[in-house]
């Protein structure tokens, strides 16, 4: 395995690959749901390179830049062990320059829940991932996939949009949300929960599956789920619980096959989302 930290030795080294490139972009502190994409990307593609860059510019001012968890020599013996052929590590100075072009999420998909109550978040997204795909893809391979996790669904969606407006030659995988033992979904901003808080926040996915059985016995009013779902997350501050389809439009009624329905809510002071598709 490369660990690459320029530009210059990431064009060298991806020359060299003749084959079908398997993508995962990550921030670092690696865990089951980093794993369940590389896993993936390994059993799909020739050859595997993964990215860990803590991105600045989707950082919203008082958010978590300087505390978010940074495990470097971790990270790097998990995608060793896990078959990865290349990490690359830039730092912000070789990904952005003083006076940069920016690209803007879309005025309505991107300005909506985790785009109202953070917005500017998804342009530093789409920007940092536009680039990092641009980066990998430099020598054209014969195939390449990036793989994202459905627990950022908002992102995944946006990012699919990006690449379908920009005409970016990559196939973007969409992989299952990895959930611990007890329902939660993984993140590396959960190490911020203390024991009790990581109980409430347990609340999140109960809710989602107090919907999905309502959904079972044929309740598809989102107005009734919602209000039963809100019961479940009583312990916790709730930010949002949504209903879209899969093009991100508000519904009143789910849709089989067709609907996301995602909540948001803060823990303490940390700040979880969830979701299921349906």
């Amino acid at each position: 395995m490369m660990t690459i930290n320029s530009i210059e030795e990431l064009f060298k080294a991806t020359q060299a690959f003749h084959g079908s490139i398997g993508f995962v972009p990550t921030m670092g502190a690696l865990h089951e749901g980093h794993l369940s994409l590389i896993r993936q990307a390994r059993k799909e593609n020739d050859f595997v390179v993964v990215s860990i860059f803590v991105n600045p510019t989707q950082f919203l001012e008082g958010e978590d830049l300087d505390s978010y968890p940074r495990k470097e020599a971790a990270d790097t013996k998990i995608c060793e062990l896990a078959g990865v052929d290349l990490i690359f590590m830039p730092n912000v100075a070789m990904m952005y320059e003083a006076d940069e072009l920016s690209i803007t999420a879309p005025a309505i998909r991107g300005f909506i829940l985790e785009g109202s109550k953070r917005p500017g978040h998804f342009n530093g997204m789409l920007q940092v991932v536009m680039k990092l795909l641009n980066l990998i893809a430099y020598h054209k391979p014969t195939e390449f996939r990036a793989y994202f996790g459905k627990k950022d669904a908002q992102q995944l969606a946006l990012i699919m949009q990006m690449v379908k407006n920009y005409f970016i030659n990559v196939e973007i995988v969409p992989c299952n949300i990895v959930r611990s033992s007890d329902g939660l979904a993984l993140s590396s901003r959960n190490v911020y929960l203390s024991k009790e808080e990581r109980a409430k926040a347990l609340s999140l996915s109960r809710s989602l599956r107090k919907a999905t059985e309502m959904v079972m016995r044929k309740e598809f009013s989102v107005s009734v789920i919602e209000k039963a779902m809100q019961e479940v997350l009583e312990e916790v501050d709730v930010e949002y619980i949504a209903f879209v389809n899969r093009e991100f439009q508000a519904i009143d009624e789910v849709e089989i096959g067709n609907t996301i329905m995602l909540v948001a809510a803060g823990v303490g002071n940390t700040r979880l989302i969830d979701n299921l598709w349906i």
